[in-house]
C-alpha cells in the first residue's frame, strides 16, 4: 500500500473535485431553450420538493442541484405555496 504525504493527498483532493460530473437541471427536457411555458413545477409533488429542500428546512441552491434559473424560481413558488397549504414544514421538527 503506497504512503501518500500531505501536499500529494491534497492535490488528488483537487484533481477529483475537479472532475466533478456537471449536474444538470431535471425538469428541462432537452436544454434551458425548449422549455415549456408556462414554466410550472407542481406543489403537490412532494417526493422531488423534499429533494430540493435539506433537513433544515432551506431550499437547496443552484449549484447543489443543478436546476437552471428558470426552473429554480418555479421551485421557489412551489415550496412557499407548499408550505403555505400545510404539505411541507417551515422549520424541521427538532
Amino acid at each position: 500500500m503506497a504512503v501518500f504525504s500531505r501536499a500529494e493527498i491534497r492535490k488528488r483532493r483537487k484533481k477529483r473535485a475537479r472532475l466533478k460530473k456537471k449536474l444538470s437541471c431535471r425538469f428541462c427536457p432537452e436544454g434551458v431553450d425548449k422549455s415549456p411555458r408556462p414554466i410550472y413545477v407542481d406543489y403537490k409533488d412532494l417526493k422531488t420538493l423534499r429533494s430540493l429542500i435539506d433537513r433544515d428546512g432551506k431550499i437547496l441552491s443552484r449549484r447543489r442541484t443543478g436546476t437552471s434559473s428558470k426552473w429554480q424560481r418555479a421551485v421557489r413558488q412551489a415550496v412557499l405555496r407548499a408550505r403555505f397549504i400545510g404539505l411541507l414544514p417551515y422549520q424541521s421538527e427538532e
